[in-house]
């Protein structure tokens, strides 16, 4: 049985669109039972999740396409129910579960023939969808969440759409569509000039920068104010006006994990 990683589906094109985060529960061939090792890893997943931030839960069970259609609905709801049940015993309130759905089998494409068994042990799973509430604004004196008219020499451009998710450089489409329009006022107000600093969180203290997946080297910060800098430059606004610089772990902002994931601007000539 193995356990996917999160994988944070993100309804794209709203600043504060509704999160959806996925995890994959497998199981073993005709079987709905839960061993010791699942069990950790679902209330693993549980703990790592901001209970405050949860607005609803949807449960999904699957099963491969090997068997009649009326025994493996009643599997995968088996499956559902199951992980339910785990959810409830480890502090998942029963009034925010709002779907509990067995969906049968999962077909495969006749041609697919190749690594056949692999296909099908992944469709023996359930889906545990929770649906997370807006990150809140924040509100810190001399920050921002756009270029202002009137900004001053130490200013931030804090960007609620430039959080990463852990050990990632790339820039989503929500934060490019923001860049997009920071880029607009950039070209509005030529005068400034400005450095893009990137930062991490999660590492600890004797460990300031942390590992970049893609790369795999200790540069996650750097990586992800150079990829800012990059768009940026794309979007027409010239590279003497701008600098980048990775931060690691040295600037937390105190509020919480996931807004140290962050890329920002300062304000550094106007």
């Amino acid at each position: 049985m193995r356990f996917l990683k999160f994988l944070p589906i993100l309804f794209c094109g709203f600043l504060y669109a509704q999160e959806e985060v996925v995890q994959s529960v497998y199981f073993e061939f005709d079987k709905f039972n839960l061993d010791e090792n699942q069990g950790k890893a679902v209330i693993d997943y549980i703990q790592k999740t901001d209970s405050t931030r949860i607005a609803s839960v949807q449960i999904f069970g699957y099963t491969d396409d090997i068997g009649k259609d009326a025994y493996n609905f009643k599997l995968s709801s088996n499956r559902a129910n199951t992980i339910k049940e785990m959810l409830l015993s480890n502090g998942i309130k029963n009034k925010i579960i709002v779907t509990i759905e067995g969906k049968g089998r999962i077909l495969i494409d006749d041609d697919m023939v190749e690594n056949l068994p692999e296909k099908r042990s992944k469709n023996r799973r359930v889906d545990v969808v929770l649906n997370l509430k807006p990150l809140p604004k924040i509100e810190i004196p001399g920050f921002y969440n756009s270029i202002q008219k009137k900004q001053i020499v130490g200013d931030h451009i804090y960007l609620e759409n430039l959080l990463f998710e852990r050990g990632i450089s790339k820039l989503e489409f929500k934060a490019k569509t923001q860049l997009d329009k920071i880029a607009r006022d950039l070209m509005k107000y030529k005068n400034l000039n400005f450095e893009i600093q990137g930062h991490v969180c999660c590492t600890p203290p004797y460990q300031k920068e942390a590992i970049d997946k893609e790369t795999r080297k200790r540069e996650l910060s750097t990586n992800r104010a150079e990829s800012v800098y990059k768009y940026l430059l794309f979007k027409r606004i010239s590279k003497d006006r701008m600098t980048f610089k990775g931060y690691g772990n040295t600037v937390p902002l105190g509020k919480g994990n996931e807004y140290d994931r962050r890329v920002e601007l300062l304000i550094t000539k106007i």
